[in-house]
């Protein structure tokens, strides 16, 4: 399967496959690593935040064989370990006012200036949900949606058909089908 769904990916982990469990974990680093980021915490503190929410996924992974929303899950867990960390440093634990004893706030010293809202969470997670969603797209859609969407700078319709083999008149209608394509899997997400 080119791109099996999380339960697979963790059942497969479960029977010892180690490409699995990479797998799992290349498809939500971005969102266990940015959540400690977006709290303030340093780019140290965000690598050990990892390791720790992968050692407690692989800890869990039998509870997650139903139909959890593992985003959901990883998010809750990171936020837990991030506010556990602050704890230990005798920070105020919260997500909306991160102050330390010194009066200084993380604006001053890390690579995120915003606390972690739940706001913020929530985003995370529907970036996370894109992602995955993206992932299943065939290659072409995949492709397509990533030239027009998060290329800097944005390709023109000529160029796009050149590099696709394909009338430039058919790059809009293709396109179309791609949103679409990917608008069905998002609903299958619960999006």
């Amino acid at each position: 399967m080119l791109n099996p769904s999380d339960k697979s990916l963790i059942q497969s982990c479960l029977n010892g496959d180690r490409q699995a469990w990479d797998r799992l974990i290349l498809r939500y680093e971005r969102l266990i690593y940015n959540i400690p980021l977006r709290a303030g915490l340093s780019k140290e503190d965000s690598a050990d935040i990892f390791q720790d929410v992968c050692l407690l996924l692989m800890n869990n992974l039998e509870k997650l064989t139903g139909d959890y929303n593992l985003a959901g899950w990883l998010t809750t867990t990171t936020r837990w370990e991030c506010l556990r960390v602050l704890k230990e440093r005798r920070r105020t634990p919260s997500f909306t006012e991160i102050e330390a004893e010194d009066g200084s706030t993380p604006i001053d010293k890390s690579p995120s200036a915003d606390p972690m809202p739940l706001e913020s969470l929530l985003a995370l997670e529907e970036e996370q949900t894109i992602r995955n969603a993206m992932e299943e797209l065939g290659e072409s859609c995949r492709q397509l949606l990533t030239l027009l969407y998060q290329s800097d700078p944005k390709p023109t319709y000529a160029e796009i058909a050149r590099q696709f083999d394909i009338a430039e008149g058919a790059v809009g209608p293709k396109r179309a089908r791609c949103l679409s394509t990917l608008r069905k899997i998002l609903h299958r997400h619960g999006f």
